[in-house]
């Protein structure tokens, strides 16, 4: 079956809600949501056509879209392939032309339903924030890490992973379950690094794995978030195909955890990361600062261990 390139639009407002429509009596799957967006015709990128469909369909200009996730599906009447955008500003006032229904939604607590099949997972990518923060408590010691990662909840860290292979394993288990529990009081999310053991009995969302057992998994661990560390192409698809949530590409910059390696830099960064079903952060010489530099580049966000914990 031919594949129909298509554009689909998470268009975000400052709060983090997202606009979804509802197909009209005439079309196929008639009464589900989807995010708005169409089909791209010949001689079109992505982009411009993204733009165009979104003036058709709403009557807005795109000021910023960054690429996001591209999925495909197979319809009964059509075999796609979704390139998702997130746009986060435009101009006008909506007005759609071809919904039944206009809602803005969250991703933790959609009020809406069904979404089309093809842009269900797309719901899970959502709740992602844009910044991963990893602990090094090996380094700096648990007591300091666990002020720097009380502070860092207070101003809105959401996404935390538990790296301390370097801890002996009695104060490994004593700090995770400590970090655990606070992240879970201020809503964070947090996986553990490797140790599924210890990320079950912690109560932790998820694990997350390094590139060498990664390219050794035969199925997806049975956590409700799983990603991974990668550092090329061939591990970026091992992720996607086991049906992990996200993955963390680089060094996108020299860096003090890998000494002597060179940053693959943003070009080749996002070349990687194209085409492929799962949000991508960046790691690797990153601060806060370089997030909308990785969204430019098709990332989720960007990943660090020490820039997440300032002195």
């Amino acid at each position: 079956m031919k594949i129909t390139e298509v554009v689909a639009a998470a268009i975000l407002r400052q709060d983090g809600a997202f606009l979804l429509g509802q197909r009209s009596v005439d079309t196929f799957y008639p009464g589900y949501w989807e995010f708005p967006g169409g089909k791209v015709e010949p001689g079109e990128s992505p982009l411009q056509a993204l733009i165009r469909e979104l003036h058709e369909e709403l009557e807005i200009e795109v000021l910023v879209a960054t690429p996001w996730i591209v999925r495909e599906h197979v319809y009964e009447h059509a075999h796609v392939r979704l390139h998702f955008f997130r746009v986060t500003d435009w101009r006008g006032e909506l007005r759609d032309h071809v919904h039944a229904a206009l809602a803005w939604q969250t991703a933790a607590a959609p009020t809406v339903g069904p979404m089309l099949p093809a842009n269900a997972p797309v719901l899970a990518a959502l709740r992602l924030p844009f910044f991963y923060a990893v602990t090094h408590a090996w380094q700096i010691g648990v007591a300091a890490q666990l002020f720097a990662l009380d502070r860092a909840l207070e101003n809105g860290l959401r996404l935390v992973q538990l790296r301390e292979a370097g801890l002996p394993p009695d104060q490994r288990e004593a700090f995770v379950a400590t970090a655990v529990m606070r992240c879970h009081a201020a809503s964070a999310r947090v996986l553990v690094n490797g140790d599924l053991d210890l990320a079950r009995a912690s109560g932790a969302d998820g694990v997350h794995v390094s590139a060498r057992p990664l390219m050794k998994l035969a199925a997806r661990p049975d956590f409700s978030l799983v990603a991974a560390s990668c550092h090329d192409r061939q591990e970026l698809e091992q992720a996607a195909r086991r049906g992990l949530d996200f993955a963390v590409l680089g060094p996108v910059r020299p860096t003090a955890t890998h000494p002597g390696a060179a940053g693959i830099g943003w070009a080749a960064f996002a070349g990687w990361i194209a085409g492929l079903p799962l949000p991508v952060f960046g790691i690797g010489g990153l601060n806060p600062g370089d997030i909308v530099t990785a969204q430019a580049a098709g990332a989720q966000g960007v990943a660090a261990i020490r820039a997440a914990w300032p002195t």
